[in-house]
């Protein structure tokens, strides 16, 4: 799996177009959170529950929240944040030829909407209180106020990243 982490002031998604895959109204606010983590992820196709469960405690352990020195010291859980989390397949966008991005590594639906439900209860888990999400295949404004700016990518399968 990979994740952008985007730590944040505030962020929200909208829902703007329907999903094949899930009931939604046309527009409404799927999830909405003031300080924490904005968390867009995307599940490739040999990923596993492992994958899943690596980069959710990875993410709620990632100290990049100011103490009181001002240093970053501390996770989304001290400091009280909440998370959005929003599947983004084109993540895994390939675009060595041509113009036109690759999305074969993204996993298909029947793969990653299970998977990235997983990842939603791991983050859940760890952070002990309740995930926001958008809505998986619908058409979505995601919009944030960046914090810092503060931006992480994290790829369970090149942890060097």
């Amino acid at each position: 799996m990979r994740a952008v982490i985007q730590r944040v002031s505030r962020a929200k998604v909208e829902i703007v177009g329907k999903s094949e895959y899930a009931e939604c109204s046309v527009p409404s606010v799927s999830g909405e959170i003031s300080r924490g983590l904005l968390v867009l992820a995307a599940v490739e196709n040999s990923d596993s529950e492992s994958d899943a469960e690596w980069l959710a405690s990875k993410i709620v352990n990632l100290r990049i929240f100011e103490d009181s020195e001002g240093k970053m010291n501390l996770g989304v859980s001290d400091v009280k944040g909440d998370i959005l989390a929003v599947s983004q397949f084109t993540l895994y966008g390939n675009a060595k030829k041509g113009s036109r991005p690759s999305y074969n590594r993204s996993a298909p639906p029947a793969v990653s909407i299970p998977l990235f439900g997983k990842f939603r209860e791991f983050l859940e888990l760890k952070l002990g209180k309740p995930v926001k999400s958008g809505v998986f295949g619908a058409m979505m404004n995601v919009s944030l106020v960046n914090d810092g700016p503060v931006t992480i990518i994290l790829d369970s399968k090149n942890r060097e990243l």
